[in-house]
């Protein structure tokens, strides 16, 4: 049978409470306080880990990436902040608000428990969390700011299974038996002298301990100093004929708007961080970027301020660039598709796809508007649907039934621009035909998924297009603003902007040097890395290969392509038009760095499933990761030398314990250049972090502060760790480097290094001495500065957005008297415009779910929404909901007869 040994504990109970919840029959015994849980099963498995236990329990199918972190956080940073808080006090009260660390982890749960599908969703996490919190939630009264945890709490710790685990564990005494387990686990840290390790952390040690072979490889690569220069790029930078050439592209965003944060983790810094990575390993790397500035969208945008096109693209390709470099994004060159080479190239692609019989011509109806004088493209179309009768369909699909439409089968269409009714008109275009490429392109991919940088969902969106079908899809647009197409017939159209748009990769790299072609039509000796949000997959993966795979020429095409989730702000989407979020150019404005927004974002890079910005998180993540942890081991390392030796790096004399950080850095650089080549950005920054946490505990364990009072001995002793610890401080510089440029700048300046004169990264990399003895560095600073929680809740109130402020507002508006039609309380005409542009925002997001064939609650969850603004707008502008829903209905059963 099972069983189960454990002290009182937060760690027993969550096991305890594992077992009571699934029906598994154990025995339980009550051990000394201090013993952390041991699960036996009758197969022989034993569990020594609360967490796993837990897991093994509960869980019946994987958990992905982002609900495995918050596993890590409970157990590297809840636990602690609970365990010491409860240390502290001589009483069972705790005085919480004078904890800041522990404030900042209840704020971000409180968060997850207002969040309907935050970590809370999840019963394994829900049952390691609050029991966890059990000792402090049980015997405290939290601020009413925690409300929404304390009420999750209340309902998870009042349920009968609850109380019959928390009452068998405490045998009616928790207080006592809880402050036992606190006690006892403060006297055996005390005798070790260690500072607070749980003993789930000890073992996971013991599975980690270090060979021989990796002390004895240690020393040696210790010892061989610096052995290669970084390579220093020419310019232009130009493929080498035997060498690695990388070629880095990130998705041109569209110029008719500002950046926000989920915008620029999705593309931009993700592909600077890996072009970064690849010229720290001696690769030949190009990154090229830019912006995206025909279409539908840069007309839409110049008629609503009163400009051209031109000027349009002007203004905000200037925007684009700005934010871009206030972020430090090393683009080697950034461009626009508004270009004379765009023209040449598109064209050329576009004769050779025509001369080899790829192209075919097919009649399209479309709705023209006689008063703008223009064919509408689907999304500047309305009318009632034909099939449900909802009344604000759009033309390619309807929000209210989900269907796919014709803009031609809406019922009394009407243009968006202007609300005149347009007229069917016959129209003639061209198509790719895809169906016919697809044998050539699913070869290729064959091969190319192969490579280790294809991101899961890259890789599944591209396939599922592939067991779909391709089809001929149309690649010409009646528009003016594009770039024109060749064809006698088709002169007076346009490219449509997805066929044209990723061939601005290849222009853009043309305004950048006229030999533009080794690193476009060289597949032999370039690799090409693409990186974009998931929406933007088929379009890279699918059209842009087969175009390419369609002409005559030897075209490079992409190995890797690497795509993010959505990254959403505070439990809601970015919107510029509602003031919700941070956008590019107002990040700047916040008086907080660009190297901490960076590391934020590749924190929380949404690389397997979509991620939240918190400002309570962001505040904890500086705190405690860049402040407490990096910022603390560097600073620390550097000030003892400089105070004690004068800034000089002294003779080392290496012993077992030095040898043994030095192995345990080099696995978590091993696996730093193993998960980077894989493209997992996300997991290399928290490499980065495990070995400053590493060098920290090096620093605690060794204390050389102590033993520079001690003997000759001890004096040498303390010698060699201040040489270790700064040659540390100088790896992480280079290991920062592509996450925060800035920061790795300034560490170098700090040791008084260049760092071009770094040891080159490769697959043998480790931890040498990169300043030998004798070496005098620079006057040490802290790196950051503390986030507090004033500063943040101020920034977190000024980018809520319009819709709080006007909740406020509304909150203290008069109720319609009884007899009062709601149609007679009227918003003002900037709380109606804001509330189209929700629909269109909200509009846009269900349709792109439908695309990518996103689970059908999803969808319904965002049509439900998209509704409720409709009826919002409906309100606004003092319209009769009953009458216009009786309308609704009236005209549904017209075109149902």
């Amino acid at each position: 049978m099972t069983s189960l040994e454990g002290s009182c504990s937060p760690e027993t109970l969550k096991v305890l409470y594992a077992l009571n919840k699934t029906e598994t029959k154990f025995k339980f015994r009550i051990v000394d306080a201090g013993q952390s849980p041991q699960l036996s099963f009758n197969t022989g498995l034993v569990l020594c880990s609360s967490n796993a236990s837990v897991r093994y329990l509960m869980e019946t199918q994987n958990v992905g990436e982002e609900l495995l972190q918050w596993f890590e956080w409970e157990f590297t940073n809840l636990r602690s902040l609970v365990a010491d808080a409860c240390k502290k006090s001589s009483t069972d009260q705790v005085d919480v608000e004078s904890c800041a660390d522990l404030n900042s982890a209840l704020t971000l749960l409180n968060n997850e428990a207002l969040n309907q599908k935050g970590v809370f969703h999840n019963e394994s996490l829900k049952c390691v969390i609050l029991s966890s919190l059990s000792p402090l939630l049980k015997f405290n009264k939290l601020s009413t700011k925690y409300a929404a945890l304390t009420d999750l709490f209340e309902k998870f710790s009042s349920t009968a299974l609850f109380e019959r685990c928390w009452n068998e564990l405490s045998q009616g005494n928790a207080p006592v038996s809880f402050k036992q387990y606190f006690k006892n686990l403060t006297v055996v840290l005390k005798k070790k002298g260690e500072t607070p390790k749980t003993n789930e952390t000890e073992e996971t040690e013991k599975l980690k301990e270090v060979t021989q072979q990796e002390k004895t490889h240690s020393e040696k690569m210790w010892q061989a100093g610096l052995c290669s220069k970084r390579i220093v790029q020419s310019s232009p930078v130009l493929p080498v004929p035997g060498e690695k050439n990388i070629l880095v592209t990130s998705a041109l965003p569209y110029v008719n708007n500002i950046p926000h944060l989920g915008n620029i983790i999705g593309c931009v810094l993700s592909a600077d961080v890996f072009a970064r990575y690849s010229r720290t390993r001696g690769w030949n790397t190009l990154y090229i970027g830019g912006t995206d500035e025909y279409g539908t969208a840069t007309e839409t945008k110049a008629a609503q301020e009163g400009c051209t096109p031109q000027e349009v693209c002007d203004k905000y390709n200037k925007i684009h660039a700005d934010v871009y470099q206030w972020f430090n994004i090393k683009f080697d060159y950034f461009g626009r598709t508004t270009t004379k080479k765009q023209t040449e190239i598109s064209q050329d692609i576009f004769w050779e796809l025509h001369n080899n019989g790829y192209l075919k011509q097919e009649v399209v109806e479309q709705l023209f508007c006689g008063q703008c004088e223009r064919f509408l493209a689907d999304r500047f179309v309305e009318g009632t649907c034909p099939m449900c009768a909802f009344e604000d369909a759009r033309g390619d699909q309807c929000d209210g039934c989900g269907k796919l439409i014709n803009a031609v089968e809406l019922i009394n269409p009407r243009c968006k621009m202007c609300s005149q009714t347009p007229q069917i008109r016959s129209s003639e275009h061209l198509f790719v035909d895809l169906s016919v490429l697809a044998p050539k392109l699913e070869k290729y991919l064959k091969e190319s998924f192969k490579n280790e940088g294809w991101s899961a969902n890259a890789r599944a969106i591209t396939e599922s297009w592939l067991r779909d079908g391709l089809k001929p899809r149309c690649i010409t647009r009646d528009l003016k603003w594009g770039t024109p197409v060749p064809l006698e017939g088709f002169t007076d159209k346009v490219f449509y902007v997805w066929f044209d748009a990723p061939i601005g990769y290849l222009s853009i790299t043309a305004n950048y040097t006229d030999e533009w072609e080794k690193w476009w039509k060289n597949p032999k000796d370039v690799r090409l890395y693409q990186f974009m949000a998931k929406d933007n997959v088929p379009f890279h993966s699918v059209i842009f290969p087969s175009s390419l795979l369609g002409t005559s020429s030897n075209y490079t095409l992409v190995e890797n392509l690497n795509a993010t989730e959505y990254l959403n702000y505070e439990g809601n989407k970015f919107s510029k038009s509602r003031g919700v979020g941070v956008f590019g150019d107002q990040a700047a404005r916040t008086g907080i760095d660009s190297d901490i927004w960076r590391f934020y974002l590749l924190y929380m890079r949404p690389e397997s499933t979509d991620t939240q910005f918190f400002w309570s998180d962001f505040m904890m993540k500086n705190n405690s990761e860049l402040l407490n942890n990096l910022g603390n081991f560097i600073n620390r390392s550097l000030k003892f030398l400089a105070n004690f030796y004068k800034g000089t790096i002294p003779e080392s004399k290496l012993n077992e314990g030095d040898l043994e950080l030095m192995a345990m850095v080099n696995r978590e650089l091993a696996l730093y250049l193993v998960d980077m080549n894989k493209i997992k950005i996300r997991d290399c920054l928290k490499h980065i972090l495990s070995i400053s946490r590493l060098g920290n505990q090096y620093l605690q364990e060794n204390q050389p502060w102590k033993q520079l009072k001690g003997s000759d001995g001890d004096k040498e002793r303390a010698a060699t760790v201040t040489c270790v610890a700064a040659n540390l401080a100088c790896l992480l510089s280079v290991l920062l480097e592509p996450y925060m440029p800035d920061t790795s700048q300034i560490i170098c300046k700090q040791l008084n290094v260049k760092f071009e004169d770094v040891a080159t990264l490769n697959d043998q990399a480790a931890f040498c001495q990169y300043l030998p003895t004798g070496h005098q560095i620079n006057t040490p600073a802290p790196l950051f500065k503390k986030l507090d929680e004033a500063q943040l809740q101020s920034l977190k109130e000024k980018f809520a957005g319009e819709q709080e402020a006007k909740n406020k507002k509304v909150s203290g508006k008069k109720s319609p008297a009884a007899g009062e039609s709601a149609a007679e309380v009227k918003s003002t005409p900037q709380e109606v415009a804001s509330l189209e542009q929700e629909i269109t925002d909200q509009g846009d997001m269900v349709r792109k779910l439908k695309q990518e064939k996103a689970d059908a609650a999803d969808v319904k969850r965002e049509v439900g929404k998209l509704l409720d603004l409709k009826k919002r707008l409906a309100q606004a502008k003092g319209e009769d909901l009953s009458a216009a829903k009786e309308k609704s209905k009236k005209k549904g059963k017209k075109s149902k007869k």
